[in-house]
């Protein structure tokens, strides 16, 4: 007989690869886990996991097993819902990934009048520089600027944006404003690490700053970062011109929008869930939620309005 609590801590470590990683989330500590899972090992006379110093990885029989602990868990969860939705009143933990930009400067404001809807929800918003991963349920929902490919998912384009280029005043003041593509070789520019963008999506200074338009040596990067948000500050106090997207820029007075005719950016957030989490009652409704919300703002995301409209507190 298959302990489930065997089981469970089976899948956290398949699912962290990471000992560690996976004790802080199961609240055991590292040793206890390391010895849970050997023990587990040694019950079934199977070597589940590869080990080293990059972290945990399923053996050729661990895979084998992870099917199964998935179904297993699958079923353990649809359980649970389905009595806890008896209860009419929405409750429960959500947990959001979401870019960082769009999770700081859109959905945290939006999702202030969903936590007031439904107080018995807990909203966690993942707000980071990287791709949230469903698979590995780091979230039950994912908001990202591509979309995703992986089986078992449910997709849907959320919404387009825009992006444009943008300068402080102060920085035109001392610069000068370019009036063509081919000046950008003589400014400074403010963008993201070429070697640590998460999504090609993201690249969208390449296209802008082709030699044969701006010429040799072309724009100087003073600062770069991971991190669009980091991008919006440096750009607001004088760093240099940065690509941004208008939801972000139009929170800031001082930033004036360059190139207006020449550059315009437009690109697109999907929502995506697991199947199983798609079914329960909280999750729908903040999917739905998140697209009219979403769909009301479509003049401010695509920098065709300065202001975001935030849904009004009321029943839903």
């Amino acid at each position: 007989m298959l302990d489930w609590q065997d089981i469970q801590i089976f899948l956290e470590v398949a699912r962290s690869e990471r000992l560690t990683d996976a004790a802080r989330r199961l609240g055991l500590d590292h040793s206890t886990l390391s010895r849970r899972t050997r023990r587990f090992e040694q019950a079934l006379n199977t070597q589940l996991f590869e080990r080293s110093t990059h972290g945990y990885h399923l053996t050729e029989a661990g895979q084998q097993l992870l099917a199964h602990a998935e179904e297993m868990a699958r079923h353990a969860f649809e359980a649970g819902e389905s009595l806890t939705d008896k209860n009419h009143q929405i409750s429960g933990q959500i947990r959001l990934g979401v870019t960082e930009g769009f999770g700081t400067w859109v959905i945290a404001p939006l999702l202030s009048s969903f936590c007031e809807r439904h107080p018995g929800v807990t909203l966690d918003l993942l707000a980071l520089p990287r791709v949230v991963n469903l698979s590995r349920h780091e979230a039950d929902l994912a908001i990202t600027v591509e979309r995703p490919v992986s089986p078992g998912l449910v997709i849907s384009r959320l919404c387009d944006y825009r992006l444009r280029l943008y300068g402080s005043e102060g920085y035109l003041a001392r610069h000068g404003r370019p009036q063509r593509l081919a000046e950008l070789g003589k400014h400074r520019l403010v963008g993201y690490v070429d070697d640590l963008i998460f999504s090609e999506q993201l690249s969208y200074l390449e296209p802008l700053l082709d030699p044969a338009v701006v010429g040799h040596p072309g724009p100087h990067f003073a600062m770069r970062s991971t991190s669009v948000t980091t991008q919006h500050a440096a750009c607001l106090h004088g760093a240099g011109l940065a690509v941004l997207p208008c939801f972000m820029a139009s929170a800031s007075a001082s930033l004036v929008n360059v190139l207006a005719d020449e550059v315009a950016i437009d690109r697109q957030f999907w929502i995506t869930a697991r199947q199983e989490q798609r079914r329960l009652a909280r999750v729908r409704l903040l999917w739905d939620f998140l697209r009219e919300a979403l769909e009301t703002n479509r003049a401010f995301l695509m920098g065709e309005a300065k202001t975001m409209v935030v849904p009004e507190v009321g029943p839903y």
